[in-house]
C-alpha cells in the first residue's frame, strides 16, 4: 500500500467502495439495452449493410469504380488503411507500455482502448484486400506451396511485411484484451442469476476463482504480453511507413517516416480514445472512474505527440531544402501551395496548431472542448495520410503524367461502411462487457484515494479535484495534529464501515 501526494488527481472520484464499483461498472452490461443504444446500433448496422451492398457492386464491377488513374494508383483506400491502423495504436500503448511503467491512470481506460484497437484493425484490413482488385486471389500473397508456376511472395516488399506485422499485432492485441477481461467475466458470472448466462460466463472466464495462484498467473501473463506488445507498438507503424519510405518517390523516400508515423499513430489513437470515452463516461454514468484527470492525462499525450508530428513536418521541409534535390523541393512546395494546398493547411491547422491549446489547464480539463479538439485531430490525421499519398503522387517526374484525384461514391461508401463496422462492434462491446476494468480499478482504490481530502473534490457530482485546496486542507490538518489522511472518506479505508468490503473476500487474493 502506498499513498500519493494530495496535489495529484485521484483516479477515482466521488463516494464509492468495492461493492459500488462492481454495481456501477457491471450495471450497463446487466441492464436491458436503452432506446439510445438501440438507435445507435441500428444506425451503425444500416451503414454497415449499405456498405456491404456497395461492396457487392464493387466485386461485380471492378476496381475501375474507384477514382484511381495511371498516375495515382494509391489514394482513398490506402489513406483509410493507414488511418485506421494508426487509430489502433493507442490501445496497445495504454495496455502495454503504461503497464510496464506502472501508470495507474491506465486502469480505467485500457479495456475500451484495447477493444478499440481490435475493431480498428478489422476496419484497416478491409482496404488492402479490396485494393487487390481480384480479392479471390488474395491468398497468393501468402507463403504457401503452390502449383501455379513460379508464383512466390516477394519477401523484399514492405507490402508483404505489412501482412505479417498487422496479423501479429491483431493476434497479440486480442490475446492481451481477452486476458485482461477474464477476472471481470468471473465477476459478471458471480452476479448472474440465469443458469445459461452463468454457465457461459464461467466457460469464457476459464473457471476463474480469484485465488492467489490465479492472480499470480494473471499478473505474470499480463507482463509477458506487455513485453511482447511493446515492440509491436513501435514496429507495426514503422513497417507501414516502409510502404512509402522504401520507394523512390519524392516526398516518400525519407528516413524520418518510421518515428514520424509512430508518433502520428499514437496521436490519432489517443484522439479516438477521447472521442469515444468522453461520450461513454457520460452516457453510461462512469464519471467516477473515467475522470477529468484521465482526460487531462490523455490531452497531455496528444500535446506531446502533436508537437512531435509538427517537428516532423518542419524537418521534412528542411531536409528537402538541404538536399538540393529539385524534385524533392518541388514535392513539398506543391504540398503547401499546389492545387491540394487546402488539404495541407487543414492538416497543419488540426495536427499542429489546435493541440497547442491544451497548454491551458482549463481547456484540457473541459470534456466538451477536449472532445471537439479530439475530433479535429482525427480529421487532421486523415488529411495527413491523404497529403502524403495523393499529393506526392499526383505530380510525378513527367509533367505529361500529372493528374488530379477525385474520390467516387463507391470509395466514400466503403469508408463509411468501416465506420458502421467499427461502431457496431464497439456498441456490442459496451453493452455486453464491462467498459472499465473492474479488478484493476479496485486494485488502485485505496492508493489513489489515500491522503486525498474529500472536501477537495468539487464540481457536479464531485467529479473534479482541486489540488490547491487539497494541499491547504492537508497542511491545515498537519498543523492541527490530525495527520495527512484525516479527510479521506472513511468508506474507502475503515474496516468498521458497513460498506467496507475486504478485497481478499472479493476474490482479489492476498496480493491486492
Amino acid at each position: 500500500m502506498h499513498y500519493e501526494s494530495p496535489i495529484r488527481d485521484p483516479w477515482i472520484v466521488g463516494k464509492t467502495d468495492y461493492t459500488t464499483i462492481s454495481n456501477e461498472i457491471c450495471g450497463p452490461a446487466e441492464a436491458e439495452p436503452t432506446k439510445w443504444w438501440y438507435m445507435g446500433f441500428t444506425l451503425s448496422v444500416l451503414v454497415l449493410l449499405y456498405g456491404a451492398g456497395v461492396l457487392t457492386y464493387y466485386f461485380f464491377t471492378g476496381v475501375g469504380t474507384w477514382g484511381l488513374n495511371k498516375t495515382i494508383g494509391w489514394a482513398w483506400d490506402i489513406t483509410n488503411f493507414v488511418w485506421w491502423i494508426g487509430i489502433g495504436h493507442a490501445g496497445t500503448l495504454i495496455s502495454a507500455i503504461l503497464l510496464i511503467f506502472r501508470q495507474e491512470w491506465r486502469n480505467s481506460i485500457n479495456r475500451s482502448a484495447e477493444a478499440m484497437t481490435i475493431f480498428a484493425v478489422f476496419c484497416a484490413g478491409v482496404f488492402p484486400v479490396l485494393h487487390m482488385g481480384r480479392v479471390w486471389d488474395g491468398f497468393w500473397v501468402l507463403p504457401l506451396p503452390n502449383d501455379l508456376g513460379p508464383l512466390w511472395p516477394n519477401f523484399n516488399s514492405a507490402l508483404l511485411w505489412d501482412v505479417f506485422a498487422i496479423s501479429t499485432y491483431l493476434t497479440v492485441s486480442v490475446v492481451f484484451w481477452y486476458t485482461g477481461i477474464i477476472p471481470d467475466l468471473a465477476t459478471l458470472r458471480d452476479r448472474s442469476t440465469k443458469k445459461l448466462r452463468k454457465f457461459t460466463l464461467n466457460f469464457f472466464s476459464f473457471g476463474w476463482n480469484g485465488s492467489v495462484r490465479h492472480w499470480n498467473r494473471f499478473e505474470l501473463v499480463s507482463l509477458i504480453l506487455a513485453g511482447i506488445s511493446t515492440p509491436l507498438v513501435l514496429s507495426v507503424h514503422t513497417i507501414v511507413s516502409f510502404d512509402f519510405a522504401t520507394s523512390v518517390i519524392p516526398g516518400w523516400h525519407t528516413t524520418i517516416f518510421p518515428p514520424y508515423f509512430v508518433a502520428g499513430a499514437i496521436f490519432s489513437g489517443f484522439a479516438m480514445v477521447l472521442s469515444l470515452m468522453i461520450i461513454a463516461r457520460k452516457v453510461m454514468g462512469l464519471e467516477k472512474y473515467i475522470t477529468i484527470g484521465h482526460i487531462e492525462a490523455m490531452a497531455k499525450i496528444i500535446t506531446l505527440t502533436g508537437s512531435m508530428v509538427g517537428i516532423a513536418y518542419g524537418t521534412e521541409f528542411f531536409i528537402a531544402w538541404y538536399s538540393g534535390d529539385p524534385f524533392e523541393q518541388f514535392a513539398f512546395i506543391n504540398r503547401a501551395f499546389g492545387p491540394y494546398a487546402w488539404a495541407y493547411w487543414i492538416m497543419i491547422s488540426c495536427n499542429v496548431i489546435s493541440p497547442q491549446l491544451f497548454w491551458f489547464r482549463k481547456l484540457r480539463r473541459d470534456p466538451t472542448f477536449v472532445w471537439i479538439l479530439a475530433v479535429f485531430v482525427n480529421i487532421g490525421m486523415w488529411f495527413e495520410r491523404f497529403v502524403i499519398i495523393v499529393i506526392s503522387l499526383h505530380r510525378d517526374f513527367l509533367p505529361s503524367s500529372w493528374a488530379m484525384y477525385h474520390p467516387t461514391w463507391v470509395e466514400i461508401s466503403i469508408y463509411l461502411m468501416t465506420f458502421g463496422l467499427f461502431m457496431s462492434c464497439f456498441l456490442l462491446f459496451a453493452k455486453y462487457l464491462p467498459v472499465v476494468a473492474i479488478a484493476e480499478v479496485k486494485a488502485i482504490l485505496k492508493s489513489t484515494r489515500g491522503g486525498k481530502p474529500e472536501e477537495a473534490m468539487i464540481g457536479r457530482g464531485k467529479q473534479d479535484y482541486d489540488p490547491e485546496l487539497a494541499y491547504r486542507l492537508v497542511m491545515a490538518a498537519k498543523a492541527n495534529g490530525k495527520g495527512q489522511g484525516h479527510a479521506v472518506a472513511e468508506h474507502d479505508s475503515n474496516p468498521g464501515d458497513e460498506n467496507y468490503i475486504n478485497p481478499i473476500a472479493q476474490g482479489g487474493g492476498e496480493n491486492e
